[in-house]
């Protein structure tokens, strides 16, 4: 008798058991949903650059509509991480290293397409070079225990870039409109112009800061 329930005791315990599993397990999946968001858009930023160098039109449709996904993830990963409280080190090491892989990719592919010279070359290498030198500061200060945190300015930058960007490598899929090549220099100058006044405002914060004394 007392094995009887026992083993009745035990498979209550086993089926109590199960929906936990699945549960803790279904948890585990969503909370691991904003490292996979940030992964494809590093895994993005290494193919969209290839697609675009093609040259024909079904590999550039291909491009762009994975840079809109891309980029339409830019917030979501940080989002969803603060709101699963699934904030983790992978997490905030890997997502700055997408954004900038991103950027950085579709911009040499679209130097390299050499579309309207120096009109395009020169806020690009703007763009470039301060977000070399900012993450550069950015691990200097961090050997000092200082954090510069993300401002408004950098993220009407990070918009300004990927829309600009986005119209960049759709002129090509656009019927050969005048106004178009305007706007998408126009477009890429302004993100120029946030991405250094950016950069000059997180210089000057870490400035604040004797690093030296």
């Amino acid at each position: 008798m007392a094995g009887s329930t026992m083993m009745v005791n035990l498979s209550r315990l086993i089926r109590a058991g199960r929906p936990r599993t699945h549960s803790g397990s279904a948890a585990s999946m969503i909370k691991s949903l904003p490292n996979a968001i940030t992964l494809f858009r590093t895994a993005a930023s290494l193919i969209i650059p290839l697609l675009m160098l093609q040259g024909d039109e079904i590999t550039r449709w291909a491009a762009l509509i994975l840079y809109a996904l891309a980029a339409g993830t830019d917030w979501l990963d940080g989002l969803l991480a603060r709101q699963l409280d699934a904030i983790t080190t992978f997490g905030r090491m890997l997502d700055p290293i997408a954004d900038k892989l991103l950027m950085a990719g579709c911009l040499f592919a679209l130097l390299a397409m050499d579309n309207w010279g120096w009109l395009f070359f020169v806020p690009a290498l703007l763009i470039i070079l301060r977000e070399v030198l900012i993450a550069g500061l950015r691990e200097f200060v961090a050997g000092h225990s200082i954090i510069l945190h993300v401002t408004w300015l950098a993220k009407f930058k990070t918009t300004a870039q990927l829309v600009a960007v986005g119209f960049a490598i759709s002129v090509p899929l656009m019927p050969p409109l005048w106004p178009v090549e305007m706007v998408t220099i126009g477009l890429i100058w302004l993100a120029a112009f946030l991405t250094v006044a950016s950069g000059w405002d997180y210089f000057q914060k870490a400035l604040q800061h004797d690093f030296f004394s």
